[in-house]
């Protein structure tokens, strides 16, 4: 068994609940000593925006921003697709701390090491 754990999320405020279980998810894993990355994807990008998070909620109450701030106080590397953050405007400056743009390389290569939750 792996002490990877990799979180995929292609959605973003189209989908609050969705996006912020992930980020939940995420928070539970790096608590229960799990090695995490998250790598959003697809409309999950607008996730990095700074401040984006600050209003998404998932039904149960839960908040992306509570789940995003203690990954960033946990430096929990939140990667972002390049490709994908390019088509929608959003470039490094835009990002919120400890998120960083990446690769699709970089995405099989953690999944071919890591436990991997879809969102």
């Amino acid at each position: 068994m792996t002490d990877n754990v990799l979180i995929t999320i292609a959605c973003g405020t189209d989908n609050p609940n969705r996006a912020t279980r992930g980020l939940f998810l995420a928070a539970v894993a790096q608590k229960k000593g799990k090695n995490v990355t998250v790598f959003l994807l697809d409309d999950g990008v607008y996730l990095a925006r700074e401040g984006i998070c600050a209003n998404l909620k998932a039904a149960t109450g839960d908040s992306a921003d509570d789940s995003l701030a203690h990954l960033q106080a946990h430096g929990v590397p939140i990667l972002v697709c390049t490709p994908c953050a390019k088509s929608r405007f959003i470039g490094e400056h835009d990002l919120a701390e400890s998120c960083r743009m990446a690769t699709a390389a970089e995405l099989i290569d953690l999944a071919c090491e890591a436990a991997c939750i879809s969102l």
